[in-house]
C-alpha cells in the first residue's frame, strides 16, 4: 500500500519525503528537480509498540511500515502530456492514497512555478488536471458500457448510471471522491474504475516556522476549500521538520520542538495520518524473541490477519488467542492476563481490532 506525495513543482515535496524516510531525494530551488519517483519505506510511530517493548523486553522490535512515493511536480496541461504529465499521472495512479502538498508560506528566495503564493489556485491546478484525466477514463468506459446497457443487461445499466453521476461531478470540477456510493456494490464499482480523484487525500499545508503550531491565513483558505471533500488538513513547517531530523540526539529534537510549542514532530502525525488514509490498522505479536507490529486492512478477519505472517497460518487457521492492548498493559504480562481471564479465544469470523495482541493456532 503506497501513499504518493503530489503537488506543483517546488512546493516542498522532496524535502518532506526526505524528512519521512531515510532515502535522500534530491531537492533544489528549481522546477522538476524530481523526475523519477523516489520510494521510501517509513516506520509508523506507535507508542503502543514502545509500551509492549518495556513489558516484554524482547530481543528485537519490528514496527509497522508504510510506503511513501515522491512524485514529480505537475503543471497546467499535464492531462495533455505537458511537463512530466503522463509520467506523473501514471505514477499517481499506482498509489493508493494521495498526500497533496500546498505551499502556504511567503519567501521571495524560493521560486514559485506560478509566480505567486496562492494555495487555492495551486490546488485547483492539480485538481483540474487529475479531473480531466479521470473524465477521459470515465467517458471511454461509459461509451462501452452504454452499448451493453441498451441490450437490457441490468449490471451494465447500474454501472452506466454510476459513471454518469461521476461524469457530471467531474464536469462540474468536482473530484470523483465527492460522489457517494449508495451501497457496497457501487463502492466496489468505483474502486474498480481506478480513478485518480477517487483516491483518499490528505492535504499538507507547508508553512513557515512561525505558523507551525497554529497555521495562517493560507491554511484557513485551504480548510474552507476542502470542506466538501471531507479530507484531513495537516499543517507542517517542512523546512523546520528537515532541521529537526538533522539533529543528532533525541534530547536536542525535544528541545527544538518545545521551543516551537509542539509535542512531537509533525512528520510523525503525517505518517500516522497516511496509515489511516490507506485504511490500515495494526495488531501485535509479543514474545521474548520479538515484539512486532503487523499491518492489516481495517475489517480484516483473524485468518486474513494470520496470513500476513505466513500464508500457511491462513490456510490452516484453527483459532486466535487475543488480548486487548489495554488489558496487556493493565496486567503487565500475558501470564497475568490469562490468570485474570482476559485472554479470549476467537474463531474464523472474528474481525481484528486495532491494537489486538494475538497468537495464532494453525495446522497445515
Amino acid at each position: 500500500m503506497k501513499a504518493g506525495i503530489v503537488g506543483l513543482p517546488n512546493v516542498g515535496k522532496s524535502t518532506l519525503f526526505n524528512c519521512l524516510s531515510n532515502a535522500k531525494a534530491q531537492s533544489a530551488n528549481f522546477p522538476f528537480c524530481t523526475i523519477e519517483p523516489n520510494i521510501g519505506v517509513v516506520n509508523v510511530p506507535d507508542p503502543r509498540l514502545e509500551a509492549l517493548e518495556k513489558l516484554v523486553q524482547p530481543e528485537k522490535v519490528v514496527p509497522a511500515t508504510v510506503e511513501i512515493v515522491d512524485i514529480a511536480g505537475l503543471v497546467k496541461g499535464a492531462s495533455k502530456g505537458e511537463g512530466l504529465g503522463n509520467q506523473f499521472l501514471g505514477n499517481i495512479r499506482e498509489c493508493h492514497a494521495i498526500i497533496h502538498v500546498l505551499r502556504c508560506f511567503n519567501n521571495d528566495n524560493i521560486i514559485h512555478v506560478e509566480g505567486s503564493v496562492n494555495p487555492v489556485r495551486d490546488k485547483e491546478i492539480i485538481d483540474i488536471e487529475l479531473q480531466l484525466k479521470d473524465l477521459e477514463t470515465v467517458e471511454k468506459r461509459l461509451d462501452k458500457v452504454k452499448k451493453t446497457a441498451k441490450a437490457g443487461i441490468k449490471e451494465a445499466q447500474v454501472e452506466a448510471a454510476l459513471l454518469e453521476r461521476i461524469q457530471q461531478a467531474l464536469l462540474a470540477a468536482k473530484s470523483a471522491r465527492t460522489v457517494q456510493p449508495i451501497n457496497q456494490d457501487e463502492a466496489d464499482l468505483i474502486q474498480s474504475f481506478q480513478l485518480i480523484t477517487s483516491k483518499p487525500v490528505l492535504y499538507v499545508c507547508n508553512v513557515d516556522e512561525n505558523s507551525a503550531k497554529s497555521g495562517n491565513a493560507y491554511v484557513e483558505q485551504v480548510k474552507e476549500l476542502v470542506k466538501e471533500e471531507n479530507a484531513q488538513v495537516l499543517v507542517l513547517a517542512v523546512a523546520t521538520e528537515a532541521d529537526i531530523t538533522e539533529l543528532e540526539t533525541f534530547e536536542e529534537r525535544q528541545l527544538f520542538l518545545e521551543d516551537l510549542g509542539l509535542d512531537e514532530p509533525g512528520v510523525s502525525k503525517l505518517i500516522r495520518s497516511a496509515y489511516k488514509l490507506l485504511n490500515l490498522q495494526t495488531y501485535f505479536t509479543a514474545g521474548v524473541k520479538e515484539v512486532r507490529a503487523w499491518t492489516i486492512q481495517v475489517g480484516d478477519t483473524a485468518p486474513k490477519a494470520a496470513g500476513v505472517i505466513h500464508s500457511d497460518f491462513e490456510k490452516g487457521f484453527i483459532r486466535a488467542e487475543v488480548i486487548a492492548f489495554e488489558d496487556y498493559v493493565a496486567f503487565g504480562s500475558e501470564a497475568k492476563v490469562k490468570e485474570a481471564g482476559k485472554l479470549r479465544v476467537e474463531g474464523k469470523e472474528y474481525i481484528v481490532k486495532d491494537g489486538d495482541v494475538m497468537h495464532f493456532r494453525f495446522n497445515v
